[in-house]
């Protein structure tokens, strides 16, 4: 009989927003009068810009017309978004990139799964903590996480803790490690790293030959000068890391799906013989062997993301978001909460009060104030004690929220305590 791959047994539970997702349908079957905020989940609520909807329109005629219909396209993508890609998001900060370095793609979660994939399987990957699921779930599927150990931590993975003690900036790793996953700005903290912070990490990985795969899925949400938005903007960076970026958040691409991948020619990894490989032509491998290409309509969608009005229409979204962000840091900082995040990112992540745990929290403002967030021990060990809510919900239901709260007065009051 065939044998299932054991490293998916190793997984606890059901993936975060699944057990959320269960909870509050339980809730709500057994209180179907409440009328529940989701601010947990980090989809979008807007709809697609006028300029995106234009174009699928468009494509979709040209699927009608044998002259234009488009079947099977390049795995790597089609040059008309690869060129608007580099002149748009990297040309204006000084990084020259080849067409050939950018791959598209349907999704920035399926591309940092997928990337470790060309990875040697004994690969020492370390993670901030806490962490996007993904980065973990994905190396525990591959075999590279060891067990779970009772204080939550896998024995193989290397953790760079990010708590207000040291203000959300991970330490350098004092073991090293062959990957190192960052995502800055940080799902779910909401922090950023500036220039000479994230400088050091590239200097690290130079030294020690590391890998960095680089979750830039939020840069565009950035708002302070002093934030990188691109690792590239880094000196050296292209030697050692691999940069993912998304439409999904940036443009409402959640349900369409597009997202690219950047792998410079630079960066390499030894093979079993200790020679240096470059990873660019193996990632191409990938892609042409297990992946069909994103839908040329999708494609077309993205590129006129980067039309004049397609820029002014996201940008306007964009800044919709984060005035979610500041009414909703303005009223958990007047309930008495501890907020950090939501300034270059449309997260916040708050300290849950008192010694309350995040699961705790989170049942507290699900069942005394009908709101949903993301307790933060699912993100991670150093992630107990912490709570995310999402700035994607739409202004009424953000300021229903914050109405409950201040009209709930301290956190103490509505926590029960």
């Amino acid at each position: 009989m065939v044998h299932v791959n054991d490293n998916y047994l190793k997984l606890p539970g059901s993936y975060l927003f699944s057990e959320i997702s269960r909870r509050v349908s339980a809730y709500q079957a057994a209180h179907p009068e409440a009328k529940l905020i989701r601010l947990g989940i980090g989809d979008v609520t807007q709809p697609l810009p006028p300029a995106v909807i234009r174009a699928l329109h468009e494509a979709v005629d040209e699927q009608a017309c044998a002259k234009t219909f488009k079947g099977y396209g390049p795995e790597q993508g089609y040059s008309f978004l690869i060129d608007a890609i580099r002149e748009h998001d990297f040309l204006p900060r000084g990084i020259e990139l080849s067409g050939d370095e950018i791959f598209i793609s349907d999704g920035a979660k399926c591309d940092v799964a997928n990337f470790q994939e060309i990875l040697g399987g004994d690969s020492v990957v370390a993670v901030t903590d806490p962490v996007y699921p993904v980065y973990v779930d994905s190396n525990v599927m591959a075999g590279r996480a060891g067990e779970l150990g009772p204080d939550g931590r896998w024995s193989r993975l290397v953790y760079l803790p990010c708590t207000a003690e040291n203000n959300f900036i991970p330490a350098l790793p004092e073991k090293r490690p062959d990957v190192l996953y960052l995502c800055f700005p940080n799902n779910p903290t909401g922090t950023t790293l500036k220039y000479d912070e994230l400088a050091r990490f590239v200097e690290y990985a130079r030294e020690k030959e590391c890998l960095i795969l680089f979750d830039a899925a939020y840069e565009a949400f950035i708002q302070e000068d002093d934030v990188p938005h691109s690792i590239y903007e880094i000196e050296g960076a292209r030697e050692v890391a691999v940069e993912f970026r998304s439409f999904s958040k940036t443009a409402g691409f959640t349900g369409l799906r597009c997202a690219f991948v950047v792998v410079p020619k630079e960066v390499r990894a030894r093979d079993a013989q200790n020679t240096l490989r470059a990873l660019n032509p193996l990632w191409n491998r990938r892609q042409t062997t297990k992946y069909n290409g994103c839908p040329y309509i999708v494609q077309k969608a993205a590129a006129a993301v980067y039309t004049k009005e397609g820029q002014a229409q996201i940008r306007a979204a964009i800044d919709g978001y984060m005035e979610n962000a500041a009414l909703i840091r303005t009223g958990l900082a007047e309930s008495g909460l501890q907020v950090y995040g939501g300034v270059n990112a449309p997260y916040i992540w708050l300290k849950t009060p008192g010694d309350m745990d995040s699961w705790t929290f989170f049942e507290s403002l699900l069942t005394r104030l009908g709101l949903v967030g993301t307790p933060g021990a699912g993100f991670g060990p150093s992630g107990e004690g912490y709570f995310r809510l999402t700035a994607f919900g739409g202004r009424e239901n953000t300021m229903e929220a914050m109405r409950r709260i201040r009209e709930a007065g301290h956190w103490s009051v509505w926590c029960g305590k």
